[in-house]
């Protein structure tokens, strides 16, 4: 595990390899699961402005499930996440040929709105555990993923390098600097290792 500030970064976010083939996984992550997509406490003010402009790229599932339930929910956990459609998917997944997106991510693209999609979704598979004084970033993995881990596989894309662009968004250009810098001599660390 590597320290940089108050993130705890586990040793699988630099290690293990990772690329989104959403060819093959038709993006389950957005169907799959008990619940909806984690909220940041911040998010739900972002979401009740963002609605209105969002609304017009959903589908009217979606936007039943949101009259019905708002726009984010507690789940039975307690925890702060989107709505899901009947027990399944996102309220705020849209299909392109039988590929799930985001609606919110949609609108991000035409440029109707400025945020892109819950940071969450944005960072899975890394998931963020917050404790008193830290937050601990764990890479998950689950089945529907394995595409992505084959993926990564081929080209050689450790997780932390394919999610630049959302770790960047939540921690900083400073803060991604020190984490490839700690990787790189973790990475050293591995290979001085070897030779012993």
């Amino acid at each position: 595990m590597i320290q940089i500030g108050n993130t705890l970064i586990s040793d699988e976010v630099l290690e293990k390899k990772f690329v989104c083939d959403l060819g093959a996984c038709k993006g389950a992550c957005c169907v799959d699961g008990d619940s909806g997509a984690p909220l940041e406490e911040e998010e739900k003010s972002i979401l009740d402005e963002i609605y209105p402009k969002v609304k017009p790229y959903l589908r009217s599932e979606g936007i039943s499930a949101i009259d019905k339930q708002g726009k984010y929910i507690n789940d039975a956990d307690g925890d702060l996440v989107t709505p899901l459609i009947d027990g399944k998917e996102c309220a705020y997944v849209v299909f392109d040929k039988g590929i799930a997106k985001c609606g919110i991510e949609n609108a991000f693209l035409d440029g109707a709105i400025s945020f892109k999609k819950p940071i969450s979704c944005h960072l899975f598979p890394i998931r963020i555990a917050k404790t008193k004084y830290y937050q601990a970033l764990n890479y998950e993995r689950i089945k529907i993923c394995k595409p992505a881990i084959k993926c990564g596989s081929q080209l050689n894309v450790p997780v932390y390098k394919f999610l630049k662009g959302p770790l960047v968004r939540k921690f900083g250009e400073e803060w991604y600097s020190e984490l490839e810098a700690a990787h790189a001599k973790h990475e050293l660390g591995i290979m001085n290792d070897g030779k012993k």
